[in-house]
């Protein structure tokens, strides 16, 4: 897998993988940016998020749960001194449906 990174102006950049679809990145007003998209650590936590949800749903669905949706909330602590890295980040999976039974829900987040 490759990505590539384009600056546009200042703190925005532009940037795309083997899908060619781009995606739009920009930094806060406090660091010159002007905030016109996702900030970079917000798009690590939507990566992160959305790629668990993506393997979750798909056990699920070989596994014949049928769900209505679900929804993750993908929560990150960053330290205050730079570089303001990530040192705690809390994932929670909110499942909708009828007769779910949490064992293969819990399975299919383990795995």
């Amino acid at each position: 897998m490759r990505v590539e990174i384009r600056q546009v102006e200042g703190l925005s950049f532009i940037g795309k993988g083997d899908t060619n679809h781009w995606v739009v990145i920009d930094g806060a007003r406090e660091y010159f940016g002007s905030e016109a998209a996702s900030r970079p650590m917000e798009l690590l936590l939507i990566a992160l998020g959305s790629c668990t949800a993506s393997d979750v749903a798909a056990i699920l669905n070989k596994k014949r749960v049928k769900l209505d949706g679900f929804k993750v909330v993908v929560e990150g602590e960053r330290v205050e001194d730079y570089p303001k890295v990530f040192t705690k980040i809390h994932i929670d999976f909110i499942f909708y449906g009828r007769n779910l039974e949490k064992k293969h829900l819990e399975r299919a987040i383990e795995l």
